[in-house]
């Protein structure tokens, strides 16, 4: 079969099918025209503290010029980030780009194991991290490539109350173990010394590195994939233009940044598309302090938000959520994992605002496909292809599978990686001879170009020969009004092969095995029904909120 873009005759309306890929050179192109265009308008909100585009713009300039006057740092060289959502972690994006650097984002709960193979991998020069995880590096130091370390505290750019912030965080909250590392240089103290030196402009295109950034390492050893300049203007303008008839308002919009920003769809969406638009951005330090989080959207008017299916049902599950101000509510957005139509029915009803799912890859800088922003309700599908987007669905053999047909997802465009660091065989075996980057995920597509994810292709369950895909179990277990979270994985069986084992954490204490069992079989053919019922206090998850199946496969319950 050959392969046609069959969605394009069914696109939403004002959505172009392709970009303008030539918009914008480089990533500090994209900061440098926002800068003029919204330069009093806010960029950004941490703990209150509110920082404007141009005051943004200088933060950027001193640490850019810092690392390239004083750190002698050159084009292409490698500075890591570890930390989260706080006003250091923009600033040095776009500084590092500036220079010309690439970034290599380090997600702070690392263990120093995992610190030490990604900083190794990456051979990054230089690192920035904050105070509460400065005990990590210093534990693998010495094993390290790096040059220069430079150490901040959270509250280093809250102005007055910052002080009281990095003191309640080591003293109160104990959240900032004592650390030692020989030469760090604290952050604001190279701002200074940036400020005092003349950079010299680097030129930057669309070939050049902007991120290694590191895939999960749900799947074995975290890879780098290289991410180029035009690979993310790509993304960011492919973004921007399905999400057009949202009706956002240049520098008037108000976001909330709750994923961290060294996620790749917090990246590109919150760091990239919100800079482009003038979005004001509401940093969320840690979003698993619900109460905190609450607090600080409650009165905001906000009017986008991103998040992964689990922060969603977090948010919907805590107490004083429902009286946070929706009125201006324009776009949310969930991607990362799959949303769960029992999520997304009650997000609706509760905002008044449709749940829109989208489906994207580290590897995909990382939206590929979106679901229509107009769309009236959930719909269960990842969406169609964004603009300039190729999508098709492979059999076993390589060939592309007609309408219906499940196979496996395949991705082509400007937002696919240049390929893994330093590591061909990995890239070989992911991007075939045609440019079409396998995505490991199991998937069909319907007559109106919308795309379903039927399950990883690691995570499907064989039940005496049958498919069964983990995902349905759990968005059928999940609509159960006793249960809080849901993970369906496949357990060995004598009888079967595999069977399926379903985790779950109780909303209703009283709620029985038994009752999960009546449940499946009143709304699950029978191979698909759980075997076993297990209940925890709460599910094995990454940093960012994905369920690890794969934890729940390998570890009993403790």
């Amino acid at each position: 079969m050959t392969h046609q873009r069959t969605w394009l005759d069914n696109y939403p309306a004002g959505v172009p099918a392709d970009i303008d890929l030539e918009q914008y050179q480089s990533i500090g192109d994209v900061f440098d025209t926002a800068v003029k265009r919204f330069s009093q308008m806010p960029a950004l909100s941490s703990f209150g503290k509110e920082v404007s585009y141009a005051q943004l713009d200088v933060l950027v300039e001193q640490f850019a010029a810092y690392l390239q006057c004083e750190l002698k740092l050159k084009k292409g060289d490698r500075l890591a980030i570890m930390m989260p959502n706080c006003i250091q972690y923009p600033v040095a994006i776009f500084a590092a780009l500036r220079a010309g650097l690439t970034v290599v984002n380090v997600n702070p709960l690392y263990t120093a194991r995992e610190l030490k193979h990604q900083l190794c991998d990456a051979d990054a020069t230089a690192l920035l991290v904050v105070d509460n995880f400065g005990d990590t590096v210093a534990q693998v130091v010495d094993e390290l490539p790096l040059k220069h370390i430079i150490t901040t505290g959270l509250g280093d750019l809250l102005g007055g109350k910052g002080h009281i912030v990095n003191f309640v965080l080591k003293y109160v909250k104990k959240m900032v173990p004592d650390y030692r590392l020989s030469g760090a240089v604290r952050f604001k103290a190279a701002l200074k010394a940036g400020a005092r030196h003349q950079r010299t402009a680097v030129q930057c295109d669309h070939e050049d590195i902007a991120f290694l950034q590191y895939t999960g390492g749900t799947t074995g050893v975290a890879k780098g994939a290289v991410l180029t300049h035009r690979n993310l203007i790509a993304n960011m303008q492919q973004i921007s233009a399905w999400i057009a008839p949202a009706g956002l308002e240049p520098g008037k919009e108000v976001g909330v940044t709750a994923l961290p920003l060294y996620h790749i769809f917090s990246l590109t969406v919150n760091g990239l598309v919100f800079t482009q638009l003038g979005v004001k951005s509401i940093l969320i330090t840690n979003p698993r302090d619900m109460a905190g989080f609450i607090k600080e959207i409650g009165d905001k008017k906000i009017s986008i938000i991103t998040g992964v299916n689990t922060l969603f049902n977090g948010l919907l599950n805590s107490k004083g959520f429902e009286g946070v101000d929706f009125s201006a509510l324009k776009l949310s957005i969930g991607g990362g994992m799959a949303v769960q139509r029992a999520v997304a029915e009650r997000w609706q009803k509760v905002t008044n605002n449709t749940l829109i799912e989208g489906y994207g890859l580290t590897e995909t800088s990382p939206v590929v496909c979106v679901n229509p922003i107009k769309a009236a309700a959930y719909s269960g599908a990842i969406g169609q292809p964004l603009p300039s987007t190729d999508c098709c669905v492979k059999g076993e053999d390589g060939a592309i599978l007609g309408l219906g047909e499940v196979g496996e997802l395949c991705v082509r465009g400007p937002q696919v990686m240049r390929g893994y660091w330093r590591r061909d065989q990995d890239t070989a075996a992911t991007i075939d001879a045609d440019g079409w980057l396998h995505t490991g995920d199991m998937a069909r597509m319907d007559d109106k170009g919308l795309f379903y994810i039927v399950d990883r292709k690691k995570d499907m369950i064989l039940v005496s020969g049958f498919n069964v895909y983990p995902n349905e179990i759990e968005d059928v277990i999940a609509m159960m009004p006793g249960v809080l979270e849901v993970a369906a994985v496949g357990v060995p069986s004598e009888k079967s092969g595999e069977a399926v084992k379903v985790v779950i954490v109780k909303k209703d204490p009283s709620l029985t095995a038994e009752q999960v069992k009546d449940f499946a079989r009143a709304n699950l053919t029978g191979y698909k029904h759980p075997r076993i019922v297990e209940f925890r206090d709460e599910l094995p998850k990454t940093n960012v909120g994905k369920i690890l199946r794969r934890e729940l496969r390998d570890k009993p319950a403790a």
